[in-house]
């Protein structure tokens, strides 16, 4: 155990050792804070390529080579002096900084707590210099060989700090943070050419020049180029570039969302909200989206000085940079066709890619020809078809997949081919024609088609988003103050609720009142409904299945924490109640204006809590999978 505090010690200036390793608690956490320091020196550097190898999760080895400026020799022993660097030189500086690195501790905290050798030469020198050191033991740099730039070797990392050493994870998982870091600082720099060599085993190797697209896919993954959007926006002063995911790309955590400012890496809470609410209704509150988004902004409009890792930074006109996010993602992601596609190229065969585990695979004669969805006879691709649907989403609400396969085994689909002229339905959209060539799945599932295929509506998931959406305009053009139009009832009705949900009623009063519903307790445990919105009796809404959710709603996941926040988790649950359900049996008329809203409503590709409304099978993989090209 250690010896107490004792108060009565004299106050005595700590060793420059002791200093600098309290400095490392700060700046060096593990290998990858390490790799990090010093490629970020390299890249400062003007380096056109970097190269990196580890060993043993970079507690052992940990080598960065550059072809950077390079350092003199006689400036050596400042380089790893605490508080020495040539990226500031007076208090103005930090107002404007453009340097990843200019503290001047990383190299001092680096040494204090490993076995440190810099070998270095500007390339207007003919030889270069060498210095070494071993926690506060160094020697005084000597001429040596080497080729233009700085070579840094990191060795026994925290061998002098045991408890340090002893938090550090398994060398895996060490060499997966280090991979990630060189990831993200070769992302933020294309133009430098990097390389990874882990435990002698080459894990990256990228060159330089490259475009920021390719660059970002050669980290990412170049099967992602079909599901990512290009952003190219300047508001405010703010130039952006990124690669934003389509919503079908999105993941269970934020380690895919990477927002770079001025080349450097930062993680801000501002700029997540941004990006996550432009992705509002196209994703589930518990995915993240893939984005990858680079900021320029003018360094004195940002203090990086905030943070030791300087992860964090702050801005001096947080709002604007909000609203500049929030603007560029979400038109960037309107402009696109967000209908998620079937991915039938991984296969060779529709036989292979949709058949049944377990099932006979069906035969394909050398004479059989695709034939147009509903025709009057069957083939073998039309269950195989369904099957692929129970692959996709075998939760799929209303879709009894059995059902669905043997009646389109043996059944031809009712077919609209013949609709009424455009001046006989005064109820459709202006300007939208009568649409052909769809049938109706089992009340549930509206099967079209357009230019590029085969398309699949799940009708509640887009009727559900056309209701949000006239909801959220009856809200915004509202001369009632932004609330909804309700009408009164002939008589009361009244809820039975628990203790809890009575005491809520008070503090849920503002957000009833926005959304056309007057309600008030008429006893302890008795809610009396006065008023109801409009557009649920329309959609024959009962007022009391309603509040019931709605309460249940506010006490279980709470309602409280943003007023606007939580007008749209209740106009989702509006949209999902007045919405068309599945199993329900559409008219024509029905399914031409609910297509012809498709084409018109925000966002129509996804319903408000982020499920796909629409599937879409492209003719190019169909003509390709039945070998017709």
């Amino acid at each position: 155990m250690p010896s107490p505090y004792n108060p009565y010690m004299p106050i005595q200036r700590l060793s420059s050792l002791l200093v600098n390793q309290i400095a490392a608690g700060e700046v060096i956490e593990r290998p990858a804070s390490v790799v990090k320091e010093l490629v970020e020196n390299s890249i400062d550097a003007l380096s056109t390529r970097i190269d990196v190898t580890i060993e043993v999760g970079g507690k052992e080895l940990i080598r960065i080579s550059d072809d950077g400026g390079g350092i003199a020799i006689d400036q050596l022993p400042l380089a790893i002096a605490p508080h020495a660097t040539s990226k500031i030189s007076e208090a103005d500086d930090l107002n404007a900084i453009a340097t990843l690195g200019f503290r001047g501790e990383a190299l001092a905290s680096i040494a204090s707590v490993s076995r440190l050798s810099i070998l270095s030469r500007p390339r207007e020198q003919v030889e270069a210099g060498l210095i070494e050191i071993e926690g506060d033991v160094g020697g005084e740099p000597r001429p040596a060989g080497g080729a233009p730039g700085t070579v840094v070797t990191v060795r026994n990392l925290f061998f002098n700090t045991p408890a340090r050493r002893k938090f550090l994870r398994t060398d895996q998982t060490e060499t997966g943070r280090i991979s990630d870091m060189m990831q993200n600082l070769a992302l933020a720099h294309p133009e430098i050419g990097f390389t990874l060599h882990i435990d002698r085993r080459q894990k990256l190797d990228l060159p330089p020049r490259q475009t920021p697209t390719d660059r970002a896919l050669s980290t990412l993954g170049n099967e992602l180029r079909e599901e990512l959007l290009e952003l190219k926006a300047n508001e405010r002063g703010i130039g952006m570039w990124g690669l934003v995911g389509r919503p079908s790309i999105a993941r269970g955590t934020s380690k895919h969302q990477r927002v770079f400012l001025n080349g450097r890496l930062i993680n801000d809470k501002s700029i997540s909200h941004a990006i996550k609410e432009a992705y509002r209704g196209l994703l589930d509150h518990s995915r993240w989206p893939t984005i990858v988004l680079f900021l320029q902004i003018d360094p004195s409009m940002v203090d990086v000085n905030v943070h030791p890792a300087k992860a964090e930074v702050r801005f001096r006109n947080q709002s604007s940079i909000h609203g500049a996010v929030l603007n560029a993602v979400r038109a960037t992601l309107h402009k696109a066709d967000l209908t998620p596609r079937f991915d039938l190229n991984r296969t060779q065969s529709l036989a292979g890619a949709l058949a049944i585990p377990g099932a006979p695979l069906p035969e394909f004669g050398s004479g059989l020809e695709a034939k147009p969805l509903g025709s009057s006879s069957s083939t073998p691709a039309s269950s195989t078809f369904v099957d692929y649907f129970k692959r996709l989403d075998p939760q799929q609400k209303g879709f009894i997949y059995s059902e669905v396969r043997e009646a389109l085994a043996i059944e031809a689909p009712e077919m609209i081919t013949d609709p009424q002229p455009q001046d006989q339905h005064e109820e459709k959209l202006p300007g939208v024609k009568a649409v052909e060539n769809v049938l109706q799945i089992h009340s549930s599932y509206i099967v079209t088609q357009d230019a590029e295929g085969i398309v699949i509506i799940d009708q509640h998931a887009l009727h559900e988003r056309v209701m949000f959406e006239k909801l959220k305009a009856r809200i915004e053009s509202s001369s009632g103050g932004g609330n909804l139009e309700s009408q009164r009832l002939l008589m009361p009705a009244t809820i039975q609720v628990d203790r809890n949900q009575a005491e809520a009623i008070g503090e849920l009063q503002d957000l009833l009142t926005r959304i056309g519903i007057e309600a008030e307790l008429m006893g302890p445990t008795t809610v009396a409904v006065h008023a109801f919105s409009s557009l649920l009796f329309e959609r024959n809404v009962d007022p009391v299945d309603f509040m019931h959710d709605f309460l249940e709603k506010a006490i279980n996941m709470g309602l409280n924490h943003d007023p606007e926040a939580a007008l749209h988790e209740v106009l989702d649950m509006m949209a999902c109640k007045a919405a068309i359900k599945a199993g329900d049996r559409l008219t024509e008329p029905e399914i031409e204006e609910l297509l012809a809203y498709r084409q018109t409503v925000e966002r129509s590709s996804n319903c408000p809590h982020g499920r796909p409304t629409t599937l879409r099978l492209s003719l190019a993989d169909l003509e390709k999978q039945f070998g017709r090209r």
